[in-house]
């Protein structure tokens, strides 16, 4: 069936629907028994190019995790109140912030409008509902609880963002003190050691290894097509990882060498673990099948030594092993988390056991954040100080030899 493109007003204002129907007459038909005046309706081509500022942006707006979870507990208001679908998705995407969203849930209401499930019409959008939103959905749908489902999503969607806006916080300081003493050192390299070198140069001082070669550093950067060549080069490198990256054997070895870095490895595994938990628990608390649950882990994990794991133990299931000895043998997480597994499933309650294990492994990760950056403060500032102290050193060091010739 064709779809239709209107601009209708109503009480709320002018603004643009999508609807599909047999032909215009019963577009028209439709939109005026909802209320609609239509103003303008033609049908949709199916491609236009439109490159104003405002279509390029909304084509690069991403849909955050936080907007998913404020959407999700909106909706499970609205849902729980008796709002039939298509008025909520209608309300929702009318006070939406985000474009892409705001785009995708009006494309959902034109569907579930014409009959489509809202699982079927949610799985239409990747880019903005995922596997684990879809397969959830699906489970609320065949089991009448889509309140609470929704609900449940909103709370695994603010305890992911939660943990996510925890690792940027801690990756925040270095970074920007990081970026920071780049800065200052590329300044005085470019600007202030030229000065000195000119008078060291009319002074005629033997200069020290050392101040030597940050006065080559110092050349080195005053042309800026060496520059332009360190950026390229870094720029090569960095894509040529991220191809690299892409395949599997790429992606397995970068991986295990993240789980196996100090430090920095104990809290992606701890991360991960807490993901994998909560992402497992509610889905089976969701009803939906073990199976499935695994595929959507597994493909949400985020690690693909972990994936692996998860795969090997979806594999185990399949020929009636257990997912805790499946996942010991991988020896991915950490033992404690295995065995509150397996208990879980001896007493087959592993839907809160799989709960209450993100919740410990979760709170583990924000200790384990909050001693990393207590660790990263002082390194970085010692590395500013390092650079700048060598800066100065440099320059410091001619005027020793100065003082014993006028000596």
């Amino acid at each position: 069936m064709p779809t239709f493109i209107a601009r209708v007003q109503d009480a709320r204002g002018v603004r643009k629907e999508k609807i599909v129907a047999d032909n215009l007459r019963d577009a028209r038909a439709t939109l005026r028994e909802r209320g609609l005046f239509v103003q303008e309706l033609k049908q949709d081509s199916g491609f236009s190019l439109n490159l104003s500022p405002k279509s390029i942006s909304d084509s690069l707006a991403k849909v955050s995790v936080k907007d998913k979870a404020v959407f999700s507990r909106q909706f499970a208001a609205l849902v729980n109140a008796g709002v039939a679908l298509v008025r909520g998705l209608g309300v929702l995407s009318e006070q939406c912030q985000n474009p892409k969203l705001k785009k995708a849930l009006l494309n959902i209401s034109s569907d579930v409008q014409q009959g489509v499930s809202l699982s079927d019409s949610m799985r239409k959008h990747p880019e903005c509902f995922d596997g684990l939103y879809v397969s959830m959905i699906q489970a609320g749908e065949v089991g009448g609880v889509l309140d609470e489902v929704l609900n449940r999503l909103a709370k695994l969607l603010e305890d992911v963002a939660r943990l996510q806006n925890q690792i940027k916080s801690a990756m925040s300081y270095p970074v920007t003190v990081g970026a920071l003493a780049l800065i200052i050192f590329f300044a005085m390299v470019r600007f202030l050691l030229p000065i000195f070198a000119n008078i060291f140069k009319d002074l005629g001082v033997e200069l020290p290894a050392f101040t030597k070669f940050m006065m080559g550093i110092s050349e080195f950067v005053q042309d800026f097509r060496n520059v332009f060549l360190v950026l390229v080069i870094a720029g090569l490198a960095i894509f040529a990882f991220r191809q690299y990256y892409k395949t599997r054997v790429g992606r397995e070895t970068v991986d295990r060498f993240m789980l196996k870095m100090p430090i920095f490895g104990d809290l992606i595994q701890k991360t991960a673990t807490a993901r994998f938990c909560r992402t497992f628990g509610a889905l089976t608390r969701s009803g939906v099948p073990i199976l499935t649950c695994l595929e959507i882990v597994r493909d949400t994990a985020g690690n693909q030594v972990i994936a692996n794991a998860v795969d090997e133990a979806r594999r185990e299931i399949q020929t009636g092993g257990m997912i805790s000895i499946a996942l010991q043998k991988e020896q991915v997480f950490p033992l404690m988390a295995i065995q509150m597994i397996s208990i879980g499933e001896e007493t087959g309650e592993l839907d809160k056991m799989l709960t209450k294990v993100a919740d410990f492994y979760e709170d583990e990760v924000e200790q384990a954040v909050k001693a990393l950056t207590s660790i990263l403060e002082p390194i970085m500032i010692v590395i500013l100080g390092g650079m700048v102290g060598a800066i100065l050193l440099s320059m410091y060091l001619p005027m020793f030899a100065v003082f014993e010739q006028l000596g």
